[in-house]
């Protein structure tokens, strides 16, 4: 099955490239699934590669987190990564103006050289975006941005009325890969994709084939309805990397998360 076979008018409206090789991606291994990989260790990092690189389009990282983290380990991780065919997706959740933003994606873990994906609040104004792109360009590398327009977690302060604002300066940034949504709750994440239109990605956490509440003031929603409300990527963390047999758990979620594509592009 082609992208656009598999995709539809997503594949057709799409406005940035990272979305396009996303899009193949995810049609070659028949999976919308991101990683969330969340182990402190570079050896239990690269355990997870192994494991799940057949159903996973995407690893979502965060870098800072790792306590053995150097740049040799690190560089090897993301090659394995890309050998892998997988996007590396920090989820950094940049938040200050522009000028210190692109600085931000330099220092120590120099997070423009290898990420192909960053997260990001638009609290500070579109500037973010333009900053982040900037320190791509500054290692003549292009990125996506996904702005954080939806939270899963209790008692979150994405309100609707921030939510639009979010989505409305989004639209318009060529930089802006898409938005990450809530995955627990499908009626906000079909109201968020009406606001989205074909053109942008939504990625969503929250989603576990447990529903239900998790620690901490996580929701967990279906990924199947996730997909069908406009969902484009689930990112699943605990439901596969702490299973007992973490590649079966990546391929039942690949085999859920693509159930959901195949309905919503009405080729069942």
């Amino acid at each position: 099955m082609t992208p656009e076979e598999a995709w539809g008018e997503r594949w057709r409206a799409a406005t940035s490239p990272m979305a396009r090789r996303y899009m193949e991606t995810a049609a070659s291994k028949r999976s919308l699934v991101c990683l969330a990989a969340d182990r402190n260790t570079m050896a239990g990092l690269m355990a997870l590669i192994d494991a799940v690189a057949d159903h996973v389009v995407a690893l979502k990282t965060h870098v800072d987190l790792v306590d053995d983290w150097s740049p040799e380990a690190w560089a090897t991780f993301c090659q394995r990564a890309e050998a892998a065919n997988m996007l590396v997706f920090e989820d950094r959740k940049f938040a200050d103006i522009g000028k210190i933003s692109r600085s931000q994606m330099a220092g120590q873990y120099n997070i423009r050289t290898w990420a192909d994906l960053v997260t990001a609040h638009l609290i500070s104004g579109p500037d973010i975006v333009d900053g982040l792109q900037a320190g791509w360009g500054d290692v003549d590398r292009r990125g996506g941005v996904l702005l954080l327009a939806q939270m899963s977690s209790r008692g979150n302060l994405l309100t609707p009325d921030y939510t639009n604002e979010v989505v409305t300066k989004g639209r318009e940034h060529e930089g802006v890969f898409g938005f990450i949504g809530n995955g627990s709750r499908p009626e906000e994440l079909a109201t968020l994709r009406a606001k989205a239109g074909d053109g942008k990605m939504i990625w969503t956490p929250g989603v576990n084939l447990a529903v239900g509440d998790g620690a901490m003031g996580q929701r967990y929603g279906d990924p199947t309805e996730a997909v069908l409300a406009g969902s484009d990527c689930i990112i699943v963390g605990s439901g596969i990397h702490l299973a007992d047999d973490p590649s079966a758990a990546a391929r039942a979620y690949a085999e859920a998360s693509w159930r959901g594509l195949m309905e919503r592009t009405g080729d069942r």
